[in-house]
């Protein structure tokens, strides 16, 4: 709420702004409510209008990418979230280099550079969300880390925007040091020249890779826990720890952790995110219980989905 008690007038939200929007849709793993208002900006500069006028009007800004690593609260999402879209999203060569929107989706940019002859971004293809996700979450996948390619990207916040270079976004790992509010709108890729043909061999075979160890058609997120740093994990990954404490194929309500990958969370057609929520607290406990270790969630969230504060690493 403002400071001054004074009612001031309200102004009117820039072009294209709806209100309700269901955000299930745009999600994997299709859970969640509406969000109070929303908008799919095609430039840099609606994205702009937009941040200015959320925060001349004291809205909160939320982003959705490609709704792969997202949980959205059921009783939907206070404020403003966006989605981008158009130039937003576009995919461009510069030689060596990729320039493409936050919004780009990742497996296109290594589709696009393989065709291209160029090679560092393949990791990318096993990776369902967007640039700007990948940017916020440092991805990784099979050895290969957004970091080690990113030349800079453009980040959009109230106070407007501006340009970092990758040692001033806080990578570690999955994660990075952009705080909520700020939207990566676009971003460069600085690869090197390879073979097309080897280039998409390598892309087949991490696409065949992925289809042999997760599950796919299905209502998910993608994996719901990081892998830990923990030595007394002794190098299991978080599936495996779930699956030594039992978890595959438990379920609570409409969800329930993947018979193929205990780290994955299906929806089996009428799960709530307050079933996801839950599940992912009753693995945690057992993970806990049999190890000691405490696994930190991977998925973000967007409203009071209630993820409690002590799931997540400072």
């Amino acid at each position: 709420m403002p400071s001054d008690s004074r009612e001031r007038p309200e102004v009117a939200p820039p072009p294209g702004v709806q209100h309700d929007y269901p955000l299930a849709r745009l999600t994997t793993v299709r859970t969640g409510g509406a969000a109070e208002l929303f908008a799919r900006p095609g430039t840099l500069e609606q994205l702009e209008e937009l941040v200015r006028w959320a925060t001349a009007e004291e809205i909160e800004v939320g982003v959705v990418g490609s709704g792969s690593n997202l949980l959205v609260a059921d009783e939907g999402v206070r404020g403003l979230v966006v989605k981008l879209d158009k130039d937003l999203a576009e995919i461009e060569l510069e030689g060596t280099r990729i320039r493409c929107g936050g919004g780009a989706r990742l497996p296109a940019v290594a589709a696009r550079a393989a065709l291209a002859g160029l090679s560092g971004i393949e990791f990318g293809v096993n990776i369902p969300g967007t640039v700007g996700g990948a940017v916020r979450m440092n991805a990784n996948a099979y050895d290969g880390v957004l970091a080690s390619v990113l030349e800079w990207v453009d980040v959009v916040s109230p106070s407007g925007t501006e340009r970092r270079a990758p040692d001033r976004l806080g990578f570690a790992y999955r994660r990075s040091n952009l705080a909520p509010g700020e939207i990566v709108a676009r971003a460069s890729l600085q690869l090197v020249p390879a073979e097309v043909a080897a280039v998409k061999a390598t892309l087949a075979d991490m696409r065949a890779r992925r289809k042999a160890a997760q599950p796919s058609g299905i209502k998910t997120f993608g994996s719901t826990f990081k892998n830990p740093e923990d030595a007394r994990a002794e190098g299991r990954t978080a599936g495996q720890l779930l699956e030594a404490a039992g978890c595959h194929g438990l379920r609570i309500g409409g969800a329930s952790f993947s018979a193929k990958h205990a780290n994955f969370v299906e929806n089996h057609g009428d799960a709530t995110t307050s079933d996801v929520v839950a599940l992912m607290a009753e693995g945690r406990r057992r993970v806990h219980d049999r190890f000691g270790i405490l696994l930190e969630a991977e998925v973000q969230a967007l409203g009071p989905v209630g993820l409690p504060e002590d799931w997540r690493s400072a």
